[in-house]
């Protein structure tokens, strides 16, 4: 019997906006990245997110323990970004803090 040494083909894919998604589904890498950093192994992420293979999985999770360094930098430069929306979202449409007791407190008024 013979065993197929072959590359496998990484399941990533960049998006039109610059996100890398895994496996042809709309989980993120980073989300697969942080449940992993959280202390979740393979089988635990395939609960998590059922739309994920366990190989393509454990692929991922092998290509970031060999590429931490530039993983690490895409997912701090999403964070930023991350943190640029919120403020600019802020600053559009204001603090969101409160919103849920103001909009209960509305509901009581009109009762």
């Amino acid at each position: 019997m013979s065993v197929p040494l072959t590359a496998e083909t990484l399941p990533l894919q960049r998006d039109q906006y610059g996100t890398i998604r895994v496996g042809g589904t709309r989980v993120t890498l980073d989300t697969v990245i942080h449940t992993f950093n959280e202390g979740a192994d393979a089988e635990e992420i395939a609960e998590g997110f059922p739309t994920l293979s366990l190989a393509d999985i454990y692929i991922v999770i092998g290509y970031y323990l060999r590429h931490r360094q530039e993983i690490d930098a895409y997912l701090a430069e999403r964070e930023e970004q991350a943190r640029e929306m919120r403020r600019l979202d802020e600053a559009r449409f204001g603090s969101q803090e409160g919103i849920k007791e103001r909009l209960l407190a509305r509901r009581r008024q009109q009762s």
